[in-house]
């Protein structure tokens, strides 16, 4: 049985102080959810320490937003996989759309950091997903299958058994338009499909986010569809009731 798994990416926002409040209060709330559901929160990179204070022991798993794509060295401003691992975090984003975007992250790119990841004991949350103006020329299919294949066909059987995928519909994030269930499905079966032409049957294991403008009041409904494992949740992780609101959504 694939994981039900409720990310929350808390982009560049919150102060450490508010960081450990928006914590606290998710870690007040969790018991009301199943506890087959994961929740898992990526804090800024000031933060991810204080919050993995708070979390620790509640059964909630700590990601980052991001990570280099080297090991050390001389490179100025940038955070390490292993730095990441050595507080305890569990997971890392990779290949968010506004990384692509505003960063110029490539799948070169991003092979690196799977490397990084990885090498260090960490999975990844792999993010794909199409602009708007790809989508209405048809070519959404195409682009999100180049996405997987460029990255995702590179990693050993192990190593994707580890992997978590997040499916964004670049024109969904921050716009307050949603994908209807119907569409989350069908790209989110078309990816399953593409994964099981490397990796077979354990594409079946893979869970599969939805990462556009899920709510509490969409979240049955995306979720209630076969492909749809969760989601990679932005403005609503950073209110402890709408986050956990999602998570009842299973």
């Amino acid at each position: 049985m694939r994981k039900k798994i409720v990310a929350g990416n808390w982009k560049m926002n919150t102060t450490p102080a508010e960081g450990v409040e928006l914590a606290k209060g998710i870690v007040a709330l969790k018991g009301e959810v199943c506890p087959s559901v994961s929740f898992i929160v990526a804090p800024p990179f000031t933060h991810l320490t204080e919050v993995m204070n708070v979390i620790k022991g509640s059964g909630i798993a700590l990601a980052a937003q991001n990570c280099a794509a080297e090991a050390k060295g001389a490179y100025t401003g940038e955070v390490s996989a292993r730095m990441i691992a050595s507080i305890g975090a569990e997971y890392v984003i990779l290949g968010h759309s506004e990384r692509r975007e505003y960063y110029g992250e490539t799948s070169e790119t991003l092979n690196k950091k799977m490397v990084q990841v990885f090498e260090n004991g960490l999975s990844p949350i792999y993010c794909v997903g199409e602009k708007l103006e790809e989508r209405e020329a048809g070519k959404h299919f195409d682009v999100v299958r180049a996405q997987i294949e460029e990255v995702i066909f590179k990693l050993t059987p192990e190593q994707f058994e580890k992997t978590v995928i997040a499916y964004e519909p670049v024109w969904a994030i921050g716009t307050g338009k949603t994908a209807t269930a119907d569409q989350a499905q069908e790209i989110h079966a078309f990816i399953r499909g593409v994964l099981a032409e490397k990796f077979g049957a354990k594409a079946e294991n893979t869970a599969i986010l939805y990462g556009g403008s899920a709510k509490p009041s969409n979240a049955a409904e995306l979720f209630a569809k076969a492909d749809v494992d969760g989601g990679l949740i932005g403005g609503a992780s950073r209110v402890a009731a709408d986050f956990i609101a999602i998570g009842k959504g299973f």
